[in-house]
């Protein structure tokens, strides 16, 4: 089991620290406005992408936080950076840079299956 939480904490640090160095940059890198104008996406999003990711990284770091509410912040991020993902490669970016998105992608997963396995939860199946 100590194993198990080493892989999760690690995991989660990952994308909590990459979220959070992301929301500071956008708030206050003025290149941000370039980069988010450069993807074709409107000034007021940065400021709503920095909050969501705020709110985001609380709701995975803050043990207490309610199980739904986690679900949420982990189905934000992997929107996030599959969009980001779409926006970079649709506006000519590197295809280089998507090495980046899809490490915090697998980092987001393994942190999100490691929460349902040191938890003892189960993940449950669609039903037909």
């Amino acid at each position: 089991m100590k194993k198990d939480k080493i892989i999760y904490w690690i995991a989660t640090g990952i994308i909590a620290a990459v979220m959070l160095w992301s929301a500071i940059n956008f708030s206050f890198n003025e290149e941000m406005k370039g980069a988010f104008a450069h993807l074709g996406l409107p000034g007021w999003f940065r400021i709503e992408l920095t909050v969501a990711k705020l709110l985001g990284v609380l709701a995975l770091v803050i043990p207490m936080i309610p199980h739904r509410i986690k679900e949420f912040a982990y189905f934000g991020f992997a929107i996030t950076l599959i969009s980001a993902t779409i926006a970079h490669l649709s506006s000519g970016d590197s295809v280089l840079l998507e090495i980046g998105h899809t490490f915090f992608f697998v980092s987001l997963v393994v942190s999100y299956l490691y929460y349902y396995k040191i938890n003892g939860l189960k993940l449950s199946k669609p039903s037909h």
